[in-house]
């Protein structure tokens, strides 16, 4: 076997185009998941259990459920329901929505962390109940979550090849298309390979300057 720098040459076009797809991916998956999953942890806190139970059955199903899974249910029987849509937004909506259960246990943890004194302080105060949530307790326990948040984020750019499944030209998609055509897949893997692992280490070393950030 023979390195073709060629090869990697000739791809590199393809593997642009699927990185910035990659990236999108990404990017709104992680917005979504941290959105919803915060809108989940807050929900389970309800007090009501008329809206704690169903959270928590969606929750499970979903966290219980392969994402490919996932996936195909999304792009290929939802349509059929009169819900149509590209192949990217359903791959991102579908990460994103996966990985919220994730955060939502992560969110869970970190207002379970805030200690007692703060919610008395807030009741003392006479503080709101909204108020008390966006200004004392939200702050403190977000804190606390940077880390397991941004292990979620390099997990769902791991899984970003998934989405290849339903048709979305990411990085892996690309690749493939590449090495079909020209039968070439030692460089073009490689490539998106080592992509993968600078990308993630690039992430990694954001997320601790951002702990360190809070944690100051």
């Amino acid at each position: 076997m023979t390195w073709d720098w060629t090869a990697v040459a000739d791809f590199m076009p393809y593997f642009w185009d699927g990185l910035l797809v990659t990236l999108q991916a990404l990017a709104l998956g992680s917005v979504i998941s941290f959105a919803l999953g915060l809108v989940w942890a807050l929900l389970m806190r309800a007090p009501s259990r008329w809206v704690r139970w169903p959270v928590g059955v969606v929750t499970e199903f979903i966290r219980n459920t392969p994402l490919l899974v996932q996936l195909f249910f999304l792009f290929y029987v939802m349509p059929e329901w009169g819900l149509t849509m590209s192949a990217l937004t359903t791959g991102v909506l579908g990460i994103g929505l996966h990985y919220s259960t994730y955060t939502m246990q992560v969110y869970r943890a970190g207002i379970e962390a805030v200690p007692v004194g703060q919610w008395e302080a807030a009741t003392a105060l006479n503080l709101p109940v909204a108020r008390t949530w966006r200004v004392v307790i939200l702050p403190q326990a977000i804190r606390r979550v940077v880390p397991a948040l941004g292990n979620y984020v390099i997990s769902m750019l791991k899984d970003t090849p998934l989405l290849m499944a339903i048709t979305v030209l990411d990085m892996l998609g690309r690749a493939r298309l590449f090495s079909q055509q020209n039968f070439q897949f030692t460089e073009p893997l490689t490539v998106i390979g080592v992509a993968f692992i600078l990308i993630s280490y690039l992430a990694s070393l954001l997320l601790r300057a951002l702990e360190r950030r809070l944690a100051h």
